[in-house]
Formats: structure tokens, sequence, C-alpha cells
């Protein structure tokens, strides 16, 4: 059996606060090295890797002296920006050592609910993959208060999947993968290695806390499975101390717990927007730009709007209209209204001496464009 990942281009991958802490003893500077030395391979066979880590707030705590995990929200707070500090660091060092240059992004899961936040963020992800940058992607665990408390980076890997149109969601822990029970009080329980992410009784087979480092545990993992499957993305649990797992990963070896997806990631992230995103205004298109678009799969540019409809910001999801007024495509816009109305019926080359700078050179790309029958 072959791994999902073998045929994956773009991964995303996460690794918890017990493994980049070393169990809460301060970072693992040898484990992140080995982690970095394996991306670096990926990347030599063609992979793309947007790193999710975790560990600020462990990191954190250990510099500040607190022998568990504080409760609080305020010290927590302090935790993560100091850790975060030692984070970040340790990250540039272990991936220049192989000639990699990484970015931090601290996110919230509000920077993705929010329209305009969520395209700045993919627009600077897909830059910096086509760059050949390694993002370095944690919570921003310095200013969020509820999302604290849960440590929900599994979410936010799931969430990232989504964003930038993922076709893996690796999970590296202290575990081996899913178990149908917990192998510490059943002998019986036997180990998963391979599932649909989604399956309910996959939940069931995942109760159970996490570790006195971070918090959350297998059911966290499980929720993010489902979460990126519905955007296409396959997702691996495993262990992130088995030897060379990335690479074994990407070389086709089965290893943990394989979550598979059954959709294909732009059909599911356009399902996605589809069912879940409501149209805030119109673009009026003429014959040619609804031919372009909902024939040959084109971009809508701007040169294609005859009429702008509505008040509306960067990130609204618009609905775009022949001139007879039937629907053909909903989509997300790279320009507010009153930018749009500005660049409309102008060349892609027009827009900077125009507005005096360049979101995109589309009106609306065809990655963020649902055609409606």
């Amino acid at each position: 059996m072959q791994s999902l990942i073998l045929n994956a281009k773009r991964l995303i991958i996460k690794v918890g606060s017990s493994l980049v802490t070393n169990d809460g003893r301060g970072l693992d500077c040898f484990a992140i090295a080995n982690w970095a030395q394996q991306i670096a391979t990926l990347r030599s066979m063609g992979k793309e890797v947007v790193l999710v880590s975790s560990g600020a707030i462990a990191e954190g705590r250990q510099r500040l002296g607190f022998e568990t995990r504080p409760t609080g929200v305020h010290e927590l707070q302090a935790c993560a920006a100091v850790g975060q500090m030692g984070l970040a660091q340790i990250y540039e060092t272990s991936f220049r050592a192989h000639q990699l240059g990484t970015a931090q992004i601290l996110l919230t899961h509000a920077d993705l609910a929010d329209r305009e936040r969520y395209l700045n963020a993919r627009s600077t992800l897909t830059t910096l993959l086509g760059l050949g940058v390694v993002p370095v992607i944690n919570e921003n665990d310095t200013v969020v208060t509820d999302e604290i408390k849960f440590g929900d980076n599994d979410t936010l890997a799931a969430l990232v999947a989504n964003l930038v149109e993922a076709d893996a969601l690796i999970i590296l822990t202290d575990q081996q993968g899913l178990y149908t029970a917990d192998p510490r009080k059943n002998s019986q329980a036997q180990f998963v290695h391979r599932a649909r992410a989604g399956d309910p009784n996959l939940e069931m087979m995942a109760g159970g806390a996490g570790s006195n480092v971070g918090t959350g545990g297998m059911i966290t993992k499980i929720i993010a499975a489902k979460r990126a499957a519905s955007s296409g993305a396959h997702t691996v649990i495993a262990s992130g101390r088995e030897d060379n797992v990335l690479i074994r990963l990407a070389k086709g070896e089965a290893i943990g717990t394989e979550l598979s997806s059954d959709m294909a990631p732009l059909a599911a992230r356009k399902q996605w927007m589809m069912d879940h995103l409501q149209t805030s205004g119109q673009l009026v298109l003429d014959a040619g730009a609804v031919t372009k678009i909902r024939d040959e799969g084109k971009s809508l540019l701007a040169i294609g709007v005859c009429e702008v409809r509505g008040e509306f910001g960067r990130g609204a999801v618009l609905s775009c209209v022949d001139q007879l007024g039937q629907i053909v495509a909903k989509g997300l816009t790279n320009y507010s209204s009153g930018d749009a109305r500005r660049i409309m019926r102008r060349s892609s080359s027009d827009i900077e001496s125009i507005l005096g700078f360049v979101e995109e050179p589309e009106l609306i790309h065809r990655d963020n464009l649902v055609l409606v029958s």
C-alpha cells in the first residue's frame, strides 16, 4: 500500500508542542534540524512545504520558569510572546543550513474567517512558495483569547491546507497514529492504517486528552483531517520521532494513519465557496468575459466588466452576471467596489497607473471563481 503523500505536490506539515520542545524540556534543536533536513529533501523532490509549528507557549513556559502550563490567559500570552522569539530563531538557523529561506507568519482563526485577510494571507503564502521559501506558521497566541484555550494548531493547519489548496496535510505527533481505542487502557485496541476522513466512527475512536505540554489530543487531529478533506487534502497522522518519516512518506511508504479525501482539491474548495459564502455585490460582464470564464476557464479581468453594483471591500464574494441578469459565477474579488469601478473596462496593464498599486492582475482569479449552472 503506497502512501497518499507519494503524488502530493503541496504539503502542510504540522508539528506539535511535545515534539518541538522535547516533551516540554525546551526547544529540541536536534529534532528541528532533522525536520529541516527532511523538508529540504522534499523541496529537492519538487514538493512545496508549509510548516505549521506549535511550541511557542511551551518554550516560553520553560524560559519563564513555569513548572506546569499556566491556566491564566495573560500568562499564556506572555509565554507565547517569549517563546516565539526562540522558535523563529531556531527555524531560521536550521533551514538556512540547507540554503532555504523561511518566513514567520502568525495567524488566528479570525484571519481566515475575514475574507479580505483571507485573500491577503493566501496571496502572501502562494508568493512565498513561488519564491522557494518555507513559511513557518503558528497561531498568534499573543493576542488570541478563546483559541488559546484549545491549542488548536491542528485546526489551523487544516484551514491553511484549504487556504493554499494543499494536496495533503501531515500531522506529526508523539503518537504512532489512531487506534480503535486507547491502547494504554484496552489491550484489544487495533491500529487504524487507513480510513476515510470524515467517517463518524473515527471521532468515537479518538477520545482522550492530549499531553501536559500541548492541549487537545487525537480528537483534534481527526477533526482537522475532516476539515482538510473538505478542501480535497488527504491527511496522515504519524509519529514525528519515526526515522526520516517525511522522506519515507514522500517516497510512497505508508506510515501512521492515513485519512483520505475523496474530492479533488480545487473542486472541493470551490464547493466550499459555493456552500458557505454569500454574495455582497454584483459585476455585470460583457459577452466576451462570460465566454472566457464559462467556456474557457479563465480569470475575470477588469476589462470584461461593464458595471459594478453594490458596495463591498476586497475579498467580498460577488455574483458575476451577464447583461441579461443571469448569474454566471460567484467569486472572491481582489478589489473593492470603488477600485473596481475605476478599473472596469480597462486593461490589467493600466491598473497600477489608475490606482497607484496592483493587488492582482485579475479582478477575480479563476481559482476563486465558481461557475453557477
